[in-house]
Protein backbone atom coordinates (compact mmCIF):
# COMPACT_ATOMS: atom_id res chain seq x y z
CA UNK A 1 0.00 0.00 0.00
CA UNK A 2 1.18 3.60 -0.94
CA UNK A 3 1.74 6.15 1.11
CA UNK A 4 -0.83 9.35 1.81
CA UNK A 5 -0.16 12.09 -1.03
CA UNK A 6 -0.72 15.89 0.65
CA UNK A 7 -3.49 17.64 -1.89
CA UNK A 8 -3.64 20.95 -0.40
CA UNK A 9 -5.10 22.76 2.64
CA UNK A 10 -8.59 22.60 2.85
CA UNK A 11 -9.03 26.46 3.07
CA UNK A 12 -7.62 25.87 -0.68
CA UNK A 13 -10.05 23.60 -2.20
CA UNK A 14 -13.82 25.02 -1.71
CA UNK A 15 -17.02 23.52 -2.06
CA UNK A 16 -17.40 23.20 -5.36
CA UNK A 17 -13.67 23.08 -6.58
CA UNK A 18 -11.13 20.37 -7.82
CA UNK A 19 -7.59 20.08 -7.48
CA UNK A 20 -5.05 17.45 -9.09
CA UNK A 21 -2.82 15.28 -6.89
CA UNK A 22 -0.10 13.02 -8.26
CA UNK A 23 0.65 9.79 -6.41
CA UNK A 24 3.64 8.60 -8.13
CA UNK A 25 2.25 8.39 -12.08
CA UNK A 26 -0.89 8.20 -10.76
CA UNK A 27 -3.11 11.44 -11.48
CA UNK A 28 -5.71 12.18 -8.52
CA UNK A 29 -8.59 14.49 -9.23
CA UNK A 30 -10.07 15.49 -5.61
CA UNK A 31 -13.24 17.30 -5.35
CA UNK A 32 -15.11 19.15 -2.74
CA UNK A 33 -19.12 18.57 -2.60
CA UNK A 34 -20.32 21.19 0.06
CA UNK A 35 -17.43 19.75 2.49
CA UNK A 36 -17.09 16.73 1.82
CA UNK A 37 -14.18 15.52 -0.46
CA UNK A 38 -13.90 12.85 -2.77
CA UNK A 39 -10.89 11.28 -5.45
CA UNK A 40 -11.08 9.48 -8.82
CA UNK A 41 -8.44 9.07 -11.39
CA UNK A 42 -8.34 11.68 -13.47
CA UNK A 43 -8.86 9.69 -15.91
CA UNK A 44 -11.96 8.65 -17.56
CA UNK A 45 -12.31 4.87 -18.59
CA UNK A 46 -14.11 5.45 -21.95
CA UNK A 47 -11.25 7.13 -23.80
CA UNK A 48 -8.26 7.45 -21.22
CA UNK A 49 -8.73 11.53 -20.90
CA UNK A 50 -8.15 13.41 -18.24
CA UNK A 51 -11.24 14.23 -16.48
CA UNK A 52 -9.88 17.52 -15.04
CA UNK A 53 -10.40 19.28 -18.37
CA UNK A 54 -14.56 18.81 -17.87
CA UNK A 55 -16.99 20.42 -15.99
CA UNK A 56 -17.78 19.38 -12.08
CA UNK A 57 -21.52 19.62 -11.78
CA UNK A 58 -21.24 20.19 -7.58
CA UNK A 59 -25.21 20.39 -7.60
CA UNK A 60 -25.43 17.14 -9.47
CA UNK A 61 -22.58 15.57 -7.70
CA UNK A 62 -21.07 14.53 -11.42
CA UNK A 63 -18.04 14.90 -13.54
CA UNK A 64 -18.28 15.17 -17.50
CA UNK A 65 -15.78 14.39 -19.52
CA UNK A 66 -14.31 16.91 -22.10
CA UNK A 67 -14.10 14.62 -24.78
CA UNK A 68 -17.32 13.05 -25.59
CA UNK A 69 -19.74 14.06 -22.89
CA UNK A 70 -19.56 10.56 -20.74
CA UNK A 71 -20.66 11.59 -16.93
CA UNK A 72 -19.46 10.42 -13.66
CA UNK A 73 -20.78 10.22 -10.05
CA UNK A 74 -17.92 11.69 -8.08
CA UNK A 75 -18.73 9.60 -4.78
CA UNK A 76 -18.17 6.69 -6.07
CA UNK A 77 -16.99 6.80 -10.06
CA UNK A 78 -19.23 4.92 -11.59
CA UNK A 79 -21.07 6.09 -15.11
CA UNK A 80 -24.01 8.09 -15.14
CA UNK A 81 -24.33 7.71 -19.19
CA UNK A 82 -22.85 6.68 -22.47
CA UNK A 83 -19.69 6.23 -24.04
CA UNK A 84 -19.03 5.15 -20.59
CA UNK A 85 -19.90 1.97 -19.11
CA UNK A 86 -17.11 1.79 -16.59
CA UNK A 87 -16.60 3.15 -13.69
CA UNK A 88 -13.16 5.54 -12.96
CA UNK A 89 -11.41 4.32 -10.18
CA UNK A 90 -12.08 5.67 -6.80
CA UNK A 91 -9.55 6.68 -3.54
CA UNK A 92 -9.76 7.11 -0.20
CA UNK A 93 -9.72 10.71 1.16
CA UNK A 94 -8.62 11.67 4.47
CA UNK A 95 -8.64 14.58 6.79
CA UNK A 96 -5.49 15.54 8.58
CA UNK A 97 -4.04 18.82 10.60
CA UNK A 98 -6.29 21.03 8.26
CA UNK A 99 -4.87 18.92 4.92
CA UNK A 100 -6.75 16.49 2.28
CA UNK A 101 -4.39 13.54 1.73
CA UNK A 102 -5.76 10.75 -1.03
CA UNK A 103 -3.79 7.72 -1.92
CA UNK A 104 -3.88 5.41 -5.06
CA UNK A 105 -4.30 2.25 -2.69
CA UNK A 106 -4.59 -0.45 -5.54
Amino acid sequence: MSNWTFVCTTAELLPGETRVAWDGDTPILVFNLDGAYYALEDRCSHEDFELSAGHFDASEGSIECALHGARFDIRDGRPLCPPAYGPVVKFPVELRDGGIWTRDDR
